[in-house]
């Protein structure tokens, strides 16, 4: 279907995508999923920086990734600009669904550092899917800039992105150790065990290394 005016299905739809009931946004982002139309994009890119409940953003997103990639991705590069938080966040889960490495320009060092944390956490993990073949290393210098960080959920975010890279992260890990900053240190050398030892909870990881970092130790072998 076309949206216009005109047609009640759209109106009504469009309408679902702002309803005070969040159960009434969440079919109606559903219905656009279900049935694609261009037309829709731009609603449910406008509705994924304003909509209050993560369920329904999850549905919106995966409505988008229902859309042709040559209507989404363009509009969603546009998004990761947004002075709105939720907007850039949203914008950038959104391309790691979709996966299409061609968005990989807009995914910034300026994103991976960003001051919001849900944005930063969303760049990390959209920069793991989208970085190209022999720029992992660079992408794993850029992450652990940013060991240390926030509290123990923004910290396992950031493992879990570097640990996705592989070992390429090694070198990267290695200088953080010797950061001045304790908490880089024992962030780092957690996130060296975790690419070691997959099973290891983080909880453990972390407290390990900070009581290594505590007592002056390096945390590496040989």
């Amino acid at each position: 279907m076309t949206v216009t005016r005109e047609d009640p299905d759209a109106i009504r739809v469009l309408k679902g995508l702002e309803d005070g009931s969040s159960s009434m946004r969440l079919r109606a982002a559903l219905a656009v999923g279900t049935a694609p139309d261009p037309g829709f994009v731009d609603k449910l890119i406008e509705r994924c920086a304003v909509e209050p409940e993560f369920f329904v953003r999850d549905m919106l997103t995966w409505a988008l990734t229902r859309h042709p990639v040559s209507m989404t991705l363009p509009a969603l590069i546009r998004e990761v600009r947004s002075e709105r938080a939720q907007a850039r966040s949203q914008a950038l889960h959104t391309l790691s669904k979709i996966g299409d490495r061609r968005a990989w320009p807009a995914i910034s060092w300026a994103l991976l550092s960003d001051a919001d944390d849900e944005v930063a956490r969303s760049a990390w993990r959209t920069a793991v899917v989208l970085v190209p073949e022999g720029e992992e290393s660079a992408l794993a210098g850029e992450l652990a800039r940013q060991l240390g960080r926030g509290g123990r959920e923004m910290q396992l975010s950031l493992s879990r992105a570097l640990v996705d890279l592989g070992e390429v992260i090694v070198p990267a890990l290695r200088t953080a150790t010797t950061a001045p900053d304790p908490h880089m240190r024992a962030h780092a050398l957690a996130t060296e065990r975790l690419l070691r030892e997959p099973d290891t909870g983080f909880e453990f990881a972390i407290e390990e290394a900070k009581r290594c970092v505590a007592l002056g130790g390096a945390g590496q072998e040989g």
